[in-house]
């Protein structure tokens, strides 16, 4: 059945009295720790190279399943955008398709995540509520079958459906699983909600990067060197003095990088401590946000372990 959106008290949305029949699951974040543009393919998309790195910080994805098909948002996670629109949403009507459910579900989307900053938040969103559901109303998608409904709603839905750190080619589809060092990132967001499309459309955007290895990629990781960039750093650098001012604040302290196609700018430290004293030279004013990197995403513990990110059994809960 088509979305519907909440209705009723004008008061702001709360979660602090939700009756019986829900769960709560992880939506992490990402970063891009690099990104390249090495050609187009056949259907006319760009053909990217990047990593994606997951991160320990998300948004929570509450699901509370229905009995007569609806397909229902509760609150607005992000204002001004409609309950048809939302990712989230989205990812719930696909699938109650394509598994021809009669059940429906109420959702609320806790962001945390900014929105439009590069970070995968809409995307990881999209990717929990495909995988929750899928165990919720006991549809027995496999992973494979999950990412490739996934890939209809976005490009980096696949990755947060798999919930490993990986190497991505293609349109950032074909994902091979890497093994990342631990690292903590200093991550700045400035303010600014970028749209994808637009950037790709840019006129100064390189489009022909030299395709790299995976090998070459590792080596240069553990050399702590940052050889391979962001295609978009230099084209948002300089329509967006925010980011650019991000840039500056940041290279006071390492070496920044954009994730994405931004907005969000970060920089890479192997350890919590070098981080932290990073952290507190940084001038007033920034949005900033410390964050570990993550070995493999919360969602697949959450679902490994048969229990919802609160600890109930969501066998319970169907």
């Amino acid at each position: 059945m088509p979305p519907e959106s909440s209705t009723g008290s004008p008061r702001p949305f709360t979660t602090q009295h939700l009756g019986p029949g829900w769960s709560r699951w992880p939506a992490p974040a990402k970063l891009n720790l690099f990104l390249r543009v090495t050609g187009r393919l056949a259907d006319g998309y760009h053909a990217l190279q990047t990593v994606f790195r997951l991160l320990e910080w998300r948004d929570l994805i509450r699901l509370r399943p229905r009995s007569d098909g609806v397909i229902r948002r509760l609150g607005a996670a992000v204002p001004g955008v409609a309950a048809e629109a939302d990712l989230a949403v989205r990812a719930a009507c696909l699938l109650q398709t394509v598994v021809n459910s009669g059940q429906g579900a109420d959702i609320i989307v806790e962001k945390h995540i900014p929105v439009g900053a590069g970070l995968g938040g809409g995307s990881s969103n999209a990717a929990t509520v495909l995988c929750a559901l899928n165990r919720l109303w006991r549809a027995n998608l496999s992973t494979d079958q999950l990412a490739e409904l996934g890939q209809r709603l976005g490009a980096d839905v696949p990755v947060f459906v798999r919930g490993h750190n990986a190497w991505a080619e293609g349109t950032g589809e074909r994902l091979t699983p890497i093994d990342l060092p631990i690292a903590w990132y200093l991550l700045v967001d400035p303010g600014v909600a970028v749209t994808t499309a637009s950037l790709f459309q840019a006129a100064d955007l390189t489009r022909d990067c030299q395709p790299v290895t995976i090998a070459s990629f590792v080596a240069d990781t553990f050399r702590q060197g940052a050889v391979l960039g962001n295609v978009f750093e230099s084209v948002l650098r300089r329509r967006e003095p925010t980011v650019e001012a991000a840039f500056t604040a940041l290279a006071g302290v390492g070496t920044p990088r954009l994730t994405g196609t931004g907005s969000s700018v970060f920089v890479e430290f192997a350890a919590r401590e070098p981080a932290e004293r990073a952290l507190a030279a940084l001038p007033p004013g920034l949005r900033v946000r410390l964050v570990r990197g993550a070995q493999r995403s919360q969602l697949l513990d959450v679902l490994e372990a048969g229990a919802d990110d609160s600890g109930s059994n969501n066998r319970m809960r169907g």
